[in-house]
């Protein structure tokens, strides 16, 4: 089945690092466009970031990298669909995570709300250092934390997406089509536990959080 999505429609991967982000947004935009779906695939601007400076950021720099992120991304969607491999949401956990500075929620929740399907990448992949980023895998359960916190708080939804290789693509594939196939406006805010909005419980629990206790008011309202 393939997703009806109109041009400025925006797929949103969040998570935390080395959660298979940059494969799996790769892996959508390519399947996009083979089912006929203009499709552009908008990296981490961070990376791109990092190897030019041969560093990582500091607290003042991160407001830029996120006002970047959502340039980049809007941009893309003007040609069709965007698959974006993170978001300023990211980028606004990251500040607050390392250095409490929760100052860029606001605008990055804002930006969010904005985006058509929000995915989120389980921890259930193991722990990769690639050289330029961050801080280390022990920074990735807080990260998460805040991240659903931010999203549960303003009431974004969101599918959690688990699996390796194409186990992972088929889960954010189905994510996909369900939120697609509701018909929603495109850019309208998906509400958690709304009545026009996303429900999307999983259906393993291989991630801390436990998907099946934060979704479990979802899955009694599907009964």
């Amino acid at each position: 089945m393939t997703p009806s999505l109109p041009a400025g429609s925006v797929i949103a991967l969040v998570g935390a690092e080395s959660t298979g982000k940059t494969e799996l947004a790769q892996a959508l935009a390519l399947r996009l466009q083979q089912r006929g779906v203009a499709s552009t695939w908008v990296p981490e601007y961070l990376r791109e970031w990092c190897v030019r400076e041969g560093r990582a950021p500091r607290r003042e720099e991160q407001q830029a990298i996120a006002d970047e992120q959502t340039r980049r991304i809007n941009e893309a969607a003007r040609n069709g669909v965007a698959v974006a491999d993170t978001t300023a949401l990211s980028v606004a956990v990251y500040s607050d995570t390392v250095f409490a500075d929760t100052s860029l929620y606001p605008g990055a929740v804002a930006v969010q709300c904005r985006y058509t399907i929000t995915l989120l990448t389980a921890l259930d992949l193991p722990w990769i250092d690639d050289g330029l980023q961050r801080e280390g895998p022990h920074v990735r359960e807080p990260f998460d934390g805040r991240l659903r916190s931010a999203l549960a708080g303003a009431g974004i939804g969101y599918a959690v997406v688990h699996g390796t290789g194409a186990q992972r693509l088929t889960s954010a594939w189905n994510a996909i089509n369900a939120v697609a196939s509701r018909e929603r406006p495109t850019g309208a805010p998906v509400r958690r536990g709304a009545a026009s909005g996303w429900q999307w419980p999983c259906d393993k629990c291989s991630d801390p959080s436990c998907e099946h206790r934060l979704f479990s008011d979802l899955v009694a309202g599907r009964s």
